[in-house]
């Protein structure tokens, strides 16, 4: 670790799923900094326009099964604009730290001798959580939270159906829209209630945001409404969904 004035050096930074409101001051700073920024697809354009109009930009996105840049490409890039002592940031979409491919790009830079610095950033369950009015924990509710991912390099990820099943779990899906149905088949396979709470979060923050309020019954009809990136968050509605729900629920007993 060292400070973002040291030559030869990385400083990988979490933007946060879109908004800049959600930025760190440090991840501010990095970015007024920099002299290369080497960005996902997922950063957000609010996020992109604080990148100083000098600075060298390169966009190494990627799309879960659509356009890849492979991830060996990504740490020759990284190096070798670190080796030119250049202030370079890597931004990654959310908090770098989770499913971010960071340790690859650590070791990459290790093996050529390089340094790093780590500003994590909001991830987008935190941030979903938030703009559906609802936490992620709650006293007498969950105890822990799960942070899965929808599929991973060998295809649909395998997970602790069972665990993720039982009632009043807590569970947030990244990468989930495509594996929706799997995720469903999957739970219901393993004791889940089908009128078990589904909030999908797309576009997390930004302008064009969605929130869709389900069930686990409907999901892979509701998912396919969300047009961008989204966090399935299984055990949630949305806060004003639940209220009309418990109300709705008084009045008939």
């Amino acid at each position: 670790m060292q400070s973002l004035q040291n030559p030869k050096s990385v400083t990988f930074v979490g933007a946060g799923p879109g908004a800049a409101a959600h930025l760190t001051l440090g991840a501010y700073h990095a970015l007024q900094a920099a002299e290369v920024v080497i960005h996902d697809r997922l950063v957000g354009p609010e996020v992109l326009a604080l990148i100083p109009l000098n600075a060298l930009r390169v966009d190494v996105g990627k799309e879960g099964f659509g356009p890849q840049t492979s991830q060996n490409t990504i740490d020759a890039i990284l190096v070798a604009h670190a080796q030119t002592g250049k202030r370079v940031v890597r931004l990654k979409g959310g908090d770098c730290g989770i499913f971010g491919r960071l340790d690859e790009e650590m070791e990459a830079l290790e093996a050529a001798g390089l340094r790093f610095t780590i500003l994590p950033g909001l991830t987008s369950a935190t941030v979903a959580a938030a703009e559906i009015g609802q936490s992620l924990t709650r006293r007498g509710r969950n105890t822990a939270l799960r942070i899965l991912t929808g599929h991973d390099i060998a295809g649909f990820a395998d997970h602790d159906w069972a665990g993720i099943a039982r009632t009043n779990e807590v569970t947030a899906i990244y990468m989930g829209k495509k594996s929706a149905r799997y995720i469903q088949g999957r739970l219901l396979m393993h004791g889940a209630a089908a009128n078990t709470p589904v909030s999908i979060v797309a576009n997390i923050s930004r302008a064009d945001q969605q929130i869709i309020g389900t069930t686990l019954a409907n999901l892979p009809a509701a998912v396919m409404a969300a047009n961008g990136p989204a966090v399935l968050l299984v055990g949630l509605s949305p806060r004003a969904a639940a209220r009309s729900l418990s109300q709705l629920q008084e009045a008939q007993a």
